[in-house]
């Protein structure tokens, strides 16, 4: 099974607490008033020109070990491979905010207006995060309202460049899900095109195929430990 998911800008449009906290800022109500008009100006700009979409496949397991694998320069031991063999339901996915908000941030550093345009980034970019939860409980709505999956499912979405999953399985994911259908596009640096776009695979089960310890080799170059809190989150529903 494969589906199109499209959301209005407003319900894609991250919080401001959000944007704030991915640039390591204060609270609105500390922002100086210079910084705070051009976050509210940046998110007028991504109502205007946002145009979120993405493309679902559902996948079996022994595809998904295929599309996994790639060219084979994924770490030798990984929490995803560890995780996807014990899921219910995966699903390819590929989401994007659309080429208009990527052409305006080009178009504001073009036009030496970067202050403008890294606020715009870093809204579009917290807004691309935001899809693949996005595209997760979508799948999670139409295969429960299915009867498909369980009512206390567990939900998260894994994507290559993280976790130990290479980067350039990018290519195998994009040639299994064929996400041009919503324009989206891979270079030869396996970068998606328009740039704030987010893909990978949806893992469904229960909530304990997704919990691991950070103790494996990718977890050594990872500055952030960003899994813990999605892992965390599950618990609080």
């Amino acid at each position: 099974m494969r589906w199109q998911v499209a959301w209005t800008a407003e319900a894609s449009l991250p919080s401001v607490a959000a944007v704030l906290e991915s640039q390591g800022l204060p609270g609105e109500d500390r922002l100086p008033p210079r910084i705070g008009a051009l976050l509210h100006d940046a998110m007028a700009v991504y109502r205007e020109r946002a145009e979120p979409r993405a493309i679902v496949r559902l996948v079996e397991r022994s595809d998904f070990a295929e599309v996994y694998r790639g060219d084979g320069s994924n770490d030798g031991d990984t929490p995803l491979e560890r995780v996807f063999p014990r899921a219910d339901v995966l699903a390819l996915f590929a989401a994007t905010v659309g080429p208009r908000v990527t052409d305006t941030i080009r178009d504001l550093f073009g036009r030496q207006d970067p202050a403008r345009g890294h606020m715009l980034d870093a809204v579009a970019s917290v807004a691309a995060d935001g899809l693949a939860r996005a595209a997760s409980i979508a799948v999670t709505e139409r295969l429960q309202a299915a009867g498909d999956l369980p009512a206390d499912t567990s939900v998260l979405a894994y994507s290559p460049g993280y976790c130990g999953w290479h980067v350039s399985g990018q290519r195998a994911l994009f040639a299994a899900l064929g996400p041009e259908e919503v324009g989206i596009t891979l270079n030869q640096s396996c970068l998606m095109q328009p740039l704030k776009s987010v893909s990978g695979v949806i893992v469904a089960g229960p909530a304990e195929i997704h919990q691991f310890s950070p103790e494996f080799p990718c977890c050594e170059r990872c500055t952030t430990r960003e899994c813990q809190d999605r892992i965390a989150s599950l618990g609080r529903g």
